[in-house]
């Protein structure tokens, strides 16, 4: 079974670690809220508890402190009950109550036995505040938590609920474009073997009828160099087949000779599409740079062969330039196509892209993975407008052309 793709694992990974801290933080930060809000309710019972102390061992008239309630009460934002020193509700209920929706329509007895229900469920949570003169206690106040900080106490478990049906939604999407994009490799690599395999095969048995034919042995010493071309071909894509997914050899070559190689391949090739499509090379011939031939040669197929498919006119020319910028050879894949719209330049070498009807969208990310993975190199997309064609370039590091020690 093959394993997992390292640095898909470690992206996983750090995006839950990251969903992780982001949800203790939110959690932590979360309940310090709470916490201070519910302090800040236990101060204000308190400060009310006090009042009713005060104003019981004080012997002015109460009018005198009514400013006092007038503050306290209109802090008050939870549910508060006042009981009797035997933790009985006050009469009348409604009076000595804030913060709870009492039903007036239900019986005396029924509201009384609906606070106690509340009484016993506040202190639970929070034990109630004494008043008390001289150790005689006068009342008892109840309290319970504000619906802020009931709401505020969910928070953390929706916020969490909500991430977790993101980083599912996420998952399943991650791995359906893995799926999908594996899928178009899969069939783009079987279809680019068939398409690689099947033009060598056709021209060998093209040249086997030839040969059961009586012909001089002039014109059979052609047709076996023929043959011997097409022989080589076919050893050249198994060896180009063998070599993915492996370290290629890499060896010190000029760059100029590996683009005249495939410029002899497609020289004979282009006038069986019908068209009339010049292969001219300019700049400079001398840098040196180190690949693998066999990969390399691939590479400059692949964009040939687009910029072939993008000259939809009976004439047209590719022209591949050398240039040397500091330590690097800049190879530019120029053509007189139908051009590209700059905002996909990302997306032309994803797996399964293509504009053409007949294409399966693995040459520009085979490509694409030779330069930058095999050679350490760089491709993009440099320059393109539409109805005046592209230029692709490749970026690989200059050596020094001299031979080797």
């Amino acid at each position: 079974m093959a394993s997992s793709n390292p640095s898909s694992v470690n992206i996983k990974a750090g995006l839950l670690v990251f969903a992780a801290v982001i949800a203790a933080g939110t959690l932590i930060y979360t309940q310090s809220i709470v916490h201070r809000l519910i302090q800040r309710e236990a101060n204000i019972a308190h400060l009310y508890a006090r009042s009713l102390q005060y104003l019981a061992s004080d012997q002015s008239s109460p009018q005198d402190y009514s400013f006092i309630f007038d503050d306290v009460l209109s802090s008050i934002d939870f549910p508060m009950i006042l009981t009797d020193s035997h933790n009985q509700p006050y009469q009348p209920y409604d009076r000595n109550i804030r913060n709870i929706d009492l039903d007036t329509t239900k019986t005396l007895r029924q509201q009384h036995d609906y606070l106690m229900r509340l009484i016993k469920k506040m202190d639970e949570q929070y034990p109630p505040i004494k008043v008390s003169v001289n150790t005689v206690v006068l009342n008892y106040v109840h309290y319970g938590e504000s619906d802020l900080v009931t709401q505020l106490r969910y928070v953390p478990y929706v916020e969490f609920a909500v991430a977790a049906l993101f980083i599912l939604i996420s998952y399943f999407a991650f791995s359906y474009l893995k799926r999908s994009e594996q899928s178009n490799i899969w069939v783009g690599m079987s279809r680019e073997t068939a398409h690689q395999l099947g033009t060598p095969l056709s021209s060998l048995m093209g040249w086997t009828e030839l040969l059961k034919s009586d012909m001089d042995n002039s014109r059979k010493s052609e047709i076996l160099s023929d043959i011997e071309q097409d022989l080589n071909r076919l050893s050249k894509v198994t060896m180009r087949f063998s070599r993915i997914g492996s370290l290629p050899e890499l060896r010190k070559v000029h760059v100029a000779e590996i683009i005249d190689n495939v410029f002899a391949y497609f020289g004979k090739r282009i006038p069986q599409t019908g068209k009339k499509v010049s292969l001219v090379l300019t700049g400079d011939r001398s840098p040196c740079v180190r690949l693998n031939p066999e990969l390399f040669e691939w590479v400059l197929e692949n964009l040939i062969k687009n910029s072939l498919d993008a000259i939809e006119d009976k004439e047209g020319s590719i022209t591949i330039h050398i240039s040397k910028e500091d330590r690097f050879v800049n190879i530019d894949v120029s053509d007189t196509g139908k051009g590209i719209n700059m905002k996909f330049r990302r997306d032309v070498f994803r797996p399964g892209y293509s504009t053409k009807k007949r294409g399966w969208g693995l040459g520009l990310s085979l490509a694409k993975r030779i330069v930058e993975s095999y050679h350490g190199g760089e491709i993009f997309l440099k320059d393109s407008k539409t109805g005046k064609g592209s230029t692709f370039r490749i970026k690989l590091r200059s050596v020094d052309c001299n031979p080797e020690a």
